[in-house]
């Protein structure tokens, strides 16, 4: 029997990802600690937690739409994905800075228009660059590389928080650091292959007419991760659950570690696995695992439970993150697959912010268990969605 040879992963696939490693370890050190500063030393309630997340990640989505769309107008991706990781490396000291919830937030939101602005042109690229037969492969590889940094990350913040007695902001100046690195890496190790046909002129990818550009199937996709974004609220919450478990404050970040490491072992094993086998049971176990995951942490009452959900939530998402990408490259033609990632974003933000609200909401009005318990029904609903959606054939790469 003739075996193909596989494909090489191209070198801007390679650099991206170690951009995703340094932003992440930057990034993830500072959201290891975020949640217990704001509520032990700002004052913040569950729901004041949630309405920021949520309000940041939600921007980040959003802001993808538009970043797609203007990647595919322009069909050049490098610059805005240089911009968006130049904006987040800019904020990065203010968190060390701030005296206040607002300096907080005000941190947070820039920071995520900057994941925003990065995120679909980033996506696009890598489905430019990726030969069709290992994209799942590439796709998978930048998020194993992105989990890595977040592994690190929260592990630097363990460290550092040991080093200099539980004093928050050490760790949340060292994360400056790797943010300005990606910058190097960017302007020095990302290509782009030469445009094969002319850039078309924008288009708002929220008109009515625009839409309907697009595949059933993608619709599909865009209201199997609506659902899936219910259940997948802010992980500040994992932290929270923990600290209220009577973990201490230096070893609080753990929670990061453990859920980064689970993701990063999976991602890509899953990523090369979904070149071979249907997509939709990698999805749907995925979304089994959060739900395990969510009733584990539901029941917790001691660290080590914490850390046995946390474990399951870090495997769902190498089971999902990855997967939901290579569906929407799959089910969308070469010259609008900017736009489409953005447009999957935009929605899905929109129930990002919902989600996070919703869990700090039920957490403060009912208690963390049914936060958890909410996210574990989510995902069966995102689940029987999964089970009508029918097979379908790939797309122009």
């Amino acid at each position: 029997m003739f075996i193909r040879k596989s494909s090489k992963i191209p070198r801007t696939v390679w650099t991206l990802g170690y951009v995703s490693l340094f932003m992440d370890v930057s990034s993830e050190l500072v959201h290891s600690i975020l949640p217990v500063f704001l509520v032990t030393v700002l004052g913040a309630n569950a729901l004041t937690v949630g309405f920021i997340e949520g309000i940041a990640e939600a921007t980040a989505l959003i802001v993808k739409i538009f970043s797609g769309a203007l990647s595919d107008f322009f069909g050049r991706r490098k610059w805005l994905i240089l911009a968006g990781y130049g904006m987040a490396a800019l904020t990065k000291p203010l968190f060390p800075l701030a005296s206040s919830v607002e300096t907080v937030f005000t941190a947070r939101f820039l920071d995520r228009i900057g994941k925003g602005v990065r995120g679909a042109p980033r996506d696009a690229l890598i489905a430019d660059v990726a030969p069709s037969d290992i994209r799942g492969a590439c796709f998978g590889l930048r998020q194993s590389m992105d989990t890595v940094g977040a592994f690190f990350g929260p592990l630097a913040a363990i460290v550092l928080l040991y080093l200099y007695h539980g004093d928050m902001k050490a760790p949340l100046w060292f994360a400056v650091v790797p943010a300005a690195i990606t910058i190097v890496l960017i302007m020095a190790g990302v290509k782009e292959p030469v445009a094969k046909t002319r850039p078309h002129p924008f288009r708002s990818p929220l008109k009515l007419a625009f839409l309907k550009d697009f595949s059933r199937h993608y619709w599909w996709v865009v209201a199997i991760g609506t659902v899936f974004t219910l259940a997948r609220f802010s992980e500040a919450f994992l932290i929270l659950r923990a600290e209220q478990t009577g973990l201490s404050v230096t070893w609080i970040p753990m929670v990061m570690v453990v859920m980064s490491l689970f993701y990063a072992v999976s991602a890509y094993p899953a990523g090369v696995l979904s070149d071979h086998v249907n997509k939709k049971v990698l999805l749907a176990a995925g979304l089994v695992l959060l739900a395990l995951a969510d009733l584990a942490l539901a029941r917790a009452h001691s660290a080590l439970v914490v850390m046995c959900g946390v474990a399951l939530w870090g495997l769902h998402m190498g089971f999902t993150q990855g997967i939901l990408a290579t569906m929407i490259a799959a089910a969308t033609p070469q010259d609008l697959k900017g736009t489409a990632f953005g447009l999957f974003n935009f929605v899905t933000g929109l129930f990002m912010l919902l989600a996070s609200v919703i869990a700090g909401w039920l957490w403060d009005r009912y208690g963390a268990d049914m936060t958890f318990y909410a996210g574990a029904a989510f995902s069966m609903l995102a689940l029987l969605l999964l089970m009508f959606h029918k097979s379908y054939k790939r797309a122009t790469p």
